[in-house]
């Protein structure tokens, strides 16, 4: 410890400029740092875990209600890998006197206490850093005082433990604590980690920001766990935010970033198979350069194609037209550029893409203000016309086409149209679809986008058509890598194709200045892995190897394992989608006898039961009455739904819910903890009795959570073994879980089923002491 303390004070003359930076405290007093694991004492009578909730220790006085969490900020700087993380926590006492509190943070291991301060005056602030036996004892104490088991999934890791300061009768108290640990770097990839709570029910939110700052270039930056909001500032400093809609997400927070080698840097994290096979699941994260040093990006070739049917007249046409002559001004001079109109005729204002010039520019306006609104909508027509064009070798083609209706003149058939793009394309072009408004053939749309390497995109009802537009064409600025492929080789660079399978996407996008590529995959076996990323880089063919061992997969890294699933369940549900495309009673009588809508229902099924990842399709499994074990009739009403809603639906505000929710889960990138998305009538929704630990579902019965994999295959859910809580043998069975990683599925609130060694183990917790949760 003491050799730890030495390096990072060292290394905090770095950055003590800049530690305090991100919050200013007010009325605070300076803070003692002790480093050092102190006595044993004891707790104070409201024990504050940030990361989880307020406790009311056991034996608190009859109606003394938990100091409340009102809110947590965190400021992170990085520098040179030395994190310093500054939290600020907002506290209020409901009760009708002083509450004397203290704070236990959970921390990585190797951090170091740097400040503890709170408002008011009080005897001298203190702060201990406790190693992990220290830290044991701590949780014990809370867990066995509590009755509450939610601190468990913090066991393995240190504790900054503060002295006991004061919460005002029925007012707050602000504390703030700041903690400095040197990050580790694995390759290009340097990884941060802020412990958080796994459970649903914790709601406090936090404002999350983290400022990086490096002598090397930063690459990207990446979070698998929160939607994040990044900006950057020069080559070697970036700031992300966790974005607001994300405030109250839960799990820890996770943030990796590479610095940057050579013109495309990637990293590897990998996620052992739980079931005990020899391989598992990895994800492959890649950052495209922010700027071309001065080479020229791929020249661009873009077709709007604007339905001027006479549903669109109006505010829509308007916007529609406006997002035309916002394209036609993000263009560079040379770039290529065209309009096609259409109703139950299609006009061209060119025979095929021309080159863009000032006088060029201002004709294709005078066309655009010309057009008007009448007549049917001949969708096949304007998508024939649109991928015949001529083009120009060495440029992107790429195709914005907007529709706010069903086909409803010439070949108004989804197969039809669908066939186009799939065998009638063959300049490869991009297309990039809009559906305005609830009335479109959503699955065509995204099927249209998807075959192409481009995706789909749904203005709904009071949004603005040019502010989506704009918002996709602004990231197709300056093409890096197009007709990408990547591929698993062996050490003479040959395809390996027994080493990764399931990659998705199978087919990669093209990347744009500043992307970041995720790629989501199984491999087998445990030899280091290679890749090959081939495509026309900057204009010319190139070729990128990575090599990846996986020394560091581990349980740390479940959430791949999820976001997996999420995107192979996204997969299977377009897939049963695409039975619709015939006429909808020939769909439904077809779903109904089926042999591939069975196969790919149940392996929906499993994922579902495996991750805890649930769709509208599959919601029921969350359902009290639903016996999960009863695998017919769960198959049955999973074809049902599947039936009578992912096939029979092809339009209205119930299928652009589908197609919405469906292709976040396509994309996914970021854990999506609650399974929260779209109802059928796009109200925002989310499940809370369907909890991800690790890489395991957990369903709620009653009071209890049942893990997902041994409700199938004919397997009982009768204990082979009853172990009740804060007992001896409870306290062997949390160290044995410790070992593997899992302590945290005991951290829920209720009884816990779980498969541990080949046997089913019940688990029982007792309820919460009067006052706490």
């Amino acid at each position: 410890m003491l050799l730890r303390m030495d390096l990072r004070s060292r290394a905090w003359a770095v950055v003590s400029g800049l530690c305090w930076c991100a919050f200013v405290a007010a009325e605070s007093r300076p803070a003692t740092a002790q480093t050092v694991a102190a006595p044993s004492r004891a707790l104070a009578a409201q024990v504050v875990v940030p990361q989880s909730r307020a406790f009311a220790i056991h034996g608190t006085p009859h109606g003394v209600r938990p100091v409340s969490i009102t809110g947590v900020e965190v400021g992170v700087v990085v520098s040179e890998q030395v994190a310093t993380t500054t939290i600020d926590v907002a506290l209020s006492n409901p009760n009708a006197r002083v509450q004397e509190a203290e704070i236990v943070l959970p921390v990585p291991d190797g951090s170091v206490v740097r400040g503890f301060s709170f408002q008011g005056s009080s005897s001298e602030p203190t702060a201990q850093l406790l190693p992990k036996d220290e830290a044991r004892r701590i949780y014990d104490s809370i867990v066995s005082k509590s009755r509450d088991p939610a601190l468990l999934e913090f066991v393995g890791t240190d504790v900054i433990r503060s002295s006991v300061f004061p919460v005002p009768a029925g007012g707050t108290q602000k504390v703030r604590i700041t903690y400095e640990q040197v990050l580790t770097a694995r390759g290009a990839q340097v990884d941060y980690v802020l412990p958080r709570t796994d459970a649903l029910d914790y709601r406090t939110p936090w404002k999350i920001s983290v400022r990086i700052k490096s002598k090397r270039p930063i690459a990207t930056v990446y979070s698998p766990s929160h939607a994040i909001e990044m900006t950057r500032a020069a080559d070697g400093i970036v700031s992300a935010r966790i974005a607001d809609a994300a405030a109250t997400e839960p799990g820890a927070f996770r943030l990796s970033y590479l610095l940057q080698q050579g013109s495309v840097t990637a990293s590897l994290m990998a996620y052992p198979d739980p079931s005990g096979r020899d391989g598992g699941y990895f994800l492959l994260l890649a950052g495209m350069p922010h700027e071309a040093d001065g080479r020229e990006t791929v020249s661009r070739e873009v077709t709007l194609v604007i339905d001027r049917s006479g549903s669109m007249n109006g505010e829509k046409f308007e916007q529609a037209r406006e997002a035309a002559l916002q394209v036609l001004a993000g263009l560079r001079d040379g770039e290529r550029f065209n309009v096609i109109d259409y109703s139950d005729n299609v006009r061209q204002f060119s025979d095929a893409p021309l080159p863009l010039d000032d006088a060029g520019r201002e004709r294709a306006r005078r066309y655009i203000a010309e057009m008007r609104p009448m007549g049917g909508t001949n969708i096949h027509a304007a998508l024939s016309a649109a991928l015949r064009q001529s083009h120009a070798r060495g440029t992107l083609p790429l195709v914005l086409f907007l529709t706010d209706g069903l086909p409803t003149t010439g070949n108004t058939s989804e197969e039809a149209i669908r066939e186009l793009a799939e065998t009638s394309n063959p300049h490869g072009r991009r297309i990039f679809t809009f559906g305005v408004g609830v009335d479109v053939n959503t699955p065509l749309l995204s099927r249209l986008a998807s075959v192409t390497r481009a995706k789909a995109t749904f203005v709904l009802p009071k949004e603005d058509v040019e502010v989506k537009v704009g918002q996709v064409f602004a990231e197709l600025e300056g093409p890096v890598l197009v007709r990408a492929k990547l591929e698993a080789v062996d050490a003479e660079g040959s395809f390996a194709s027994s080493r990764v399978h399931e990659m998705f996407p199978a087919d990669l996008p093209d990347l744009f200045l500043g992307d970041q590529l995720v790629v989501l995959g199984r491999y087998d076996g445990r030899a280091p892995l290679s890749f090959r990323l081939a495509g026309t880089y900057l204009g010319r063919s190139r070729e990128f190897r990575f090599h990846f061992p996986l020394e560091n997969a581990g349980e740390r890294n479940a959430f791949v394992g999820r976001l997996w699933a999420s995107r192979k369940i996204g997969v299977l549900n377009d897939a049963i989608r695409q039975f619709g495309a015939t006429d909808a009673a020939t769909a439904i009588a077809r779903s109904k006898t089926d042999a591939r809508l069975k196969e790919l229902t149940e392996e929906i099924l499993r994922l579902t039961k495996d991750f805890g990842i649930l769709s509208e399709y599959t919601a029921f499994l969350a359902r009290e009455g639903t016996d999960l074990t009863k695998s017919d009739e769960v198959l049955a009403e999973a074809q049902r739904n599947f039936t009578e809603q992912a096939v029979a639906v092809r339009s209205g505000t119930a299928s652009v819910s589908q197609e919405v929710n469906n292709d976040a889960r396509v994309q996914q990138s970021v854990l999506n903890s609650r399974n929260s998305g779209y109802d059928r009538n796009l109200n925002r929704v989310e499940v809370a009795n369907v909890q991800q630990i690790n890489g395991r579902g957990y369903f709620r019965r009653g009071n209890q959570w049942i893990d997902g994999r041994l409700t199938y295959g004919g397997r009982s859910t009768q204990a082979d073994r009853v172990i009740e809580f804060d007992t001896e043998e409870y306290r062997q069975l949390v160290e044995q879980l410790l070992q593997a990683g899992r302590q945290n599925e005991l951290s829920l609130q209720g009884d816990v089923l779980l498969e541990i060694d080949g046997r089913t183990v019940l688990v029982k917790c007792a309820k919460p002491a009067e006052g706490g949760r």
